[in-house]
């Protein structure tokens, strides 16, 4: 299997930003979710993570993004953080399959700081992580 993006949606309600992706990985869940939530994993794709306490209302610290708490925590299934200034970043897993998982994104979020360009090209630098294998 080989990763895809789909194409992304945005939307705005009232002075929030909602964009939306479905990735499919080539990777099992097991193998995902250590990308997303992990300090390692994070620093790998998208940004180091300077606090992440694994754990539902534990501290995060996204570097160049902000400081929150984890807002969602359902190991090797949802990891949601919410931070001051970045807003809601929110990775949903789900199994594609004997070896793929599906990941369903939002990025909720007030002003023009983030944009489905730069996501995309995160979620490029993900697939090739995950399809080299490390």
């Amino acid at each position: 299997m080989t990763g895809s993006i789909e194409q992304g949606t945005s939307e705005t309600r009232g002075s929030a930003h909602l964009l939306h992706f479905l990735v499919r990985l080539p990777r099992p869940v097991d193998k995902v979710w250590p990308a997303l939530a992990t300090e390692v994993g994070l620093a790998a794709w998208y940004t180091p993570a300077d606090v992440l306490e694994h754990r539902l209302e534990g501290a995060v610290t996204l570097r160049g993004v902000g400081a929150g708490r984890v807002t969602a925590w359902d190991v090797e299934r949802v990891a949601e953080y919410t931070v001051e200034g970045g807003g809601r970043i929110r990775f949903h897993l789900e199994r594609d399959g004997d070896q793929g998982t599906t990941l369903r994104f939002t990025h909720e979020f007030r002003g023009e700081q983030e944009t489905e360009q730069r996501w995309r090209a995160r979620f490029e630098r993900l697939i090739g992580l995950l399809e080299g294998g490390t």
